[in-house]
């Protein structure tokens, strides 16, 4: 796992506050990218933990019309609302283009699931002023901090 703090976040507040808990801390927006109907599909079951978690959940994907009960979108540039996260369920080599609408909606984050790194993409984002954080599961790491979410 690599987190990646926006250039010049460094100087925040606390620099000690562990990055992912405070991304975590309060219930977002979290559009997942490539998220399947498909409840076999890891993409399924971890955006179905973290709508039970209370995170507004929104679908992003040309082959599906509506997923765990919210309308699925084609394009992040689709969606009519503000995203907080964009939770990447894609091939590495599909991460450069996601990262790119990404910046373009306003994201904060961009949140690659386990196994999906993309130096390039990630110092984008970066650059543009999102955190990264890159070979991570966001239900994983929701689970290891939920004592702490939850104060």
């Amino acid at each position: 796992m690599r987190v990646l703090l926006p250039e010049g976040a460094q100087s925040v507040a606390n620099p000690s506050a562990d990055p992912i808990t405070e991304i975590l801390k309060t219930p977002k927006t979290i559009a997942v990218v490539g998220l399947s109907s498909n409840p076999m599909r890891p993409s399924h079951g971890v955006t179905a933990y973290m709508q039970a978690a209370g995170y507004r959940i929104i679908p992003v994907n040309p082959n599906e019309t509506e997923v765990l009960g919210e309308k699925s979108y084609a394009r992040l540039e689709d969606v009519p609302e503000k995203i907080d996260i964009v939770d990447i369920f894609r091939r590495a080599e599909e991460v450069p283009r996601v990262v790119e609408s990404a910046i373009r909606v306003g994201a904060k984050v961009v949140w690659m699931q386990l196994g999906i790194e993309s130096e390039e993409a990630a110092e984008k984002a970066r650059a543009a002023g999102l955190v990264v954080i890159e070979d991570a599961c966001i239900l994983m790491e929701h689970r290891k901090r939920a004592r702490s979410l939850k104060s």
